[in-house]
């Protein structure tokens, strides 16, 4: 396949999923990390690397921010918010830390590309549904023919970009200067 016919078909896999993307669950998953001061995330793989590149903006907005594999991280409390990426809604020791953080207290918010797996479905208290082809899924996304999570991944790491410059654009106190000053200062 031409270079140009493939950027051109994946460029369209994008829209198709913006133009599907449920408006109101993402004002909620915006609002949601609005109003949580102190956020521990979660998620492997490709999607993981996006989730862990939305961590470091939500650090610069000033947030509290915890990874949940740094050997850092303190224990979850009660009102805490755990963002857990979860592709197909499901990976075991994905859910199996959210089941712990729900136990301690914390909002468990699965953001997806298969809102009928088991997390999304049990121990989520609230799913925020990207519609993009993702590896293993099993729910009705926008189809890709890129090979396995690869729509889903690129489309939530842009996402969480966008919602970064959402809040900054809503939060008088923030912009993207501020943020630049909590960027890493020692490299």
């Amino acid at each position: 396949m031409e270079f140009k016919t493939m950027y051109e078909a994946i460029l369209e896999e994008h829209r198709k999923v913006y133009e599907s993307l449920n408006q109101q669950g993402l004002r909620e998953f915006i609002d949601t990390v609005k109003a949580h001061e102190r956020i521990f995330l979660i998620g492997v793989g490709r999607e993981g690397l996006a989730t862990r590149a939305f961590a470091m903006r939500l650090m610069h907005m000033g947030k509290e921010i915890h990874w949940i594999w740094d050997d850092t991280t303190p224990g979850i409390q009660k009102g805490d918010l755990v963002i857990a990426t979860l592709g197909d809604g499901q990976i075991g020791h994905i859910n199996y830390v959210c089941e712990r953080a729900k136990e301690a207290g914390a909002y468990i918010y699965v953001v997806t590309g298969s809102p009928s797996g088991r997390t999304a479905k049990e121990v989520a208290d609230a799913v925020f549904f990207l519609p993009a082809a993702v590896y293993r899924g099993a729910d009705d996304v926008v189809p890709s023919m890129q090979p396995m999570g690869n729509l889903f991944e690129q489309c939530l790491l842009i996402t969480f970009d966008m919602i970064v410059m959402t809040i900054v654009e809503e939060t008088p106190e923030l912009s993207f200067e501020k943020m630049s000053c909590r960027h890493r200062n020692v490299e």
